[in-house]
């Protein structure tokens, strides 16, 4: 590795483990909660992007192994290595798409930080995470009223 160490490499990918998962737990819960008259389009578009996380915090923990290091697991280690707060699932669905692009641009933000100094294979990885983050952040921003 050139800049940095197989171990920072790894811590900032846990710390994007983290944000992922905390955002996929987010996103699941605002699709069973979400209300009003867009209820289906947004019930549907957060079981597609958090599909898209779920298979994404798998590449991201294997990557971590593959570096040598554990990944983190469970609520605790995720909540020390987390910046994304949890929901509040009786708010509105602006309030939730609002919230959500927040955090997808935090997690842009992990993302990027992670990626200084990594190795081919893991800024590979990142930068797929980076425009998927992108995406969903553009689709929730345009679907707000």
């Amino acid at each position: 590795m050139a800049e940095k160490s197989q171990n920072e490499i790894a811590a900032g990918l846990s710390r994007l483990l983290a944000d992922t998962y905390a955002v996929y737990l987010k996103t699941h819960g605002y699709h069973w909660n979400v209300r009003g008259p867009n209820f289906g389009s947004l019930h549907a578009l957060f079981m597609t992007h958090y599909t898209e996380m779920w298979a994404a915090i798998d590449l991201i923990a294997e990557r971590i192994r593959a570096l040598g290091e554990l990944a983190p697991m469970g609520y605790g280690a995720f909540g020390q290595l987390s910046q994304i707060k949890d929901g509040d699932p009786a708010q509105n669905a602006e309030a939730m798409l609002t919230e959500l692009v927040a955090d997808h641009a935090a997690l842009v933000a992990t993302a990027k930080a992670a990626r200084d100094g990594a190795d081919d294979v893991t800024a590979s990885l990142i930068d797929a995470r980076v425009e998927a983050h992108e995406k969903h952040a553009w689709m929730l921003r345009v679907s707000i009223g």
